[in-house]
């Protein structure tokens, strides 16, 4: 008998308009892979998802922002075609909150977890997630919601410079803005800026405690809350690489056991009745030793294929399971296995790995999306390189007119002319 339950199909949905989103190919390839029929809901164009021999078919997504009602009518026609009910898979943060909000609407049609309330929106929305670990007694840096440009100044000066602004729900910021979901504010003026920006941000600014980056600091945590609250599958993994550096996604990453992060991740699942899959990121103090949770996604990372166990399980693996009534196998963890994002990293992809390794793109038994990756970064990188030399390409300083040349150009100009000039 199959590990899944090959008639139920799967429903990858992503709103988000990133080509480079390897967290769905590796989506397509791991329930495909088990014989799932797997529809994916995700713009296809330039995207080398579509490439692959394990995405049965490709529908088009909502627009980025659009509203909840337009998000359940892409969700409905998809549904309208397949014909039978299906596991539903959300993969960014935009389209976990809309779909847990329309949960009873979609419940025909779709295999959902029994989420709480609203705890998806709430984990998501980093000003929320405070407040959530401070009544889970999980650590979280320090964090300030000014509400007003002067408060902003005041409390970059309390909390210390540098420190980090956020943005509470950074999925509503607008595409080409130039905001940037997280980053380091080095003075108070440059906090106040940002706060003068919140209409067209969307949503809340938030001022953190800068806890600095470091050999071994930062760490996530990918599991799969069952219906019971048991957190099966996945895994504590430490970030070796990330782009951009310092502060970026996860470039290499591998999976190391970790006790107390394992720790901190079932205490969150339990004080908050999570269900569902999850992914956490957490950054330990250089001074205290005390790992901090900075994100709490909920839905799949982008690296969670890092944490495929002896028994072939991983979290998408363990949600379809759970989903269709089927038992979670307990498979043994892979310690030392490794992900690489070959286009971010590319000398770590050629190095040897004597743990194992999964590459996000390139894939033996699914080459297509590899070969199609490497023709789009490389188109991607260039246009970036021309848009920089263009921006810093210097200005020509006008000639100066010879003095003989510029009386002859000024007798030539009628008298309207020369007032004019």
């Amino acid at each position: 008998m199959p590990l899944l339950d090959t008639r139920v199909p799967a429903v990858l949905l992503r709103i988000d308009r990133n080509p480079f989103h390897h967290g769905t190919l590796g989506a397509v390839r791991s329930l495909g892979r088990a014989g799932v029929e797997v529809h994916v809901v995700a713009d296809a164009t330039g995207s080398p998802v579509h490439r692959s021999r394990y995405a049965h078919r490709m529908h088009p997504p909502p627009s980025p922002g659009a509203p909840e009602r337009e998000i359940l009518a892409a969700l409905h026609r998809v549904a309208e075609r397949i014909a039978r009910p299906a596991v539903l898979v959300p993969l960014d943060d935009a389209s976990a909150i809309a779909v847990s909000r329309a949960r009873d609407d979609l419940a025909p049609s779709y295999l959902l977890p029994e989420l709480p309330g609203a705890l998806a929106e709430r984990v998501a929305d980093k000003a929320e997630l405070a407040a959530l670990c401070a009544s889970a007694d999980v650590p979280h840096p320090v964090t300030l919601v000014p509400d007003s440009p002067a408060r902003a100044a005041d409390d970059a000066r309390r909390l210390g410079l540098p420190l980090v602004a956020k943005w509470s729900r950074p999925w509503l910021l607008p595409a080409g803005s130039g905001l940037r979901s997280t980053q380091v504010v080095r003075s108070a003026q440059q906090a106040r800026e940002l706060y003068l920006r919140t209409g067209e941000a969307g949503s809340r600014l938030l001022l953190q405690a800068y806890l600095p980056p470091g050999p071994d600091r930062d760490w996530f945590f990918h599991g799969y809350a069952d219906r019971s609250g048991t957190v099966r599958a996945g895994g504590p993994g430490r970030k070796q690489l990330s782009w951009p550096r310092g502060a970026g996604l996860t470039a290499v990453g591998r999976w190391t056991p970790n006790p107390e992060v394992r720790a901190l991740a079932e205490r969150l699942v339990d004080a908050l009745g999570y269900r569902g899959v999850l992914d956490l990121d957490f950054r330990r103090c250089g001074a205290t030793g005390r790992y901090h949770l900075l994100d709490f996604n909920p839905r799949p990372g982008a690296q969670f294929r890092l944490f495929a166990d002896s028994a072939g399980l991983d979290v998408v693996r363990a949600l379809h399971l759970d989903l269709t009534g089927r038992e979670i196998p307990d498979g043994d963890p892979v310690a030392g296995r490794a992900f690489v994002v070959e286009n971010y990293a590319p000398f770590a992809a050629l190095r040897t790995a004597p743990g194992g390794r999964e590459l996000a793109w390139y894939a033996r038994d699914d080459r297509g999306p590899g070969w199609a990756m490497w023709a789009l970064w490389c188109r991607h990188v260039s246009g970036r390189l021309r848009e920089r030399l263009a921006a810093t390409a210097p200005v020509p300083a006008p000639r100066a007119i010879p003095r003989a040349a510029s009386r002859a150009v000024s007798s030539s100009l009628t008298d309207n002319e020369k007032a004019s000039s």
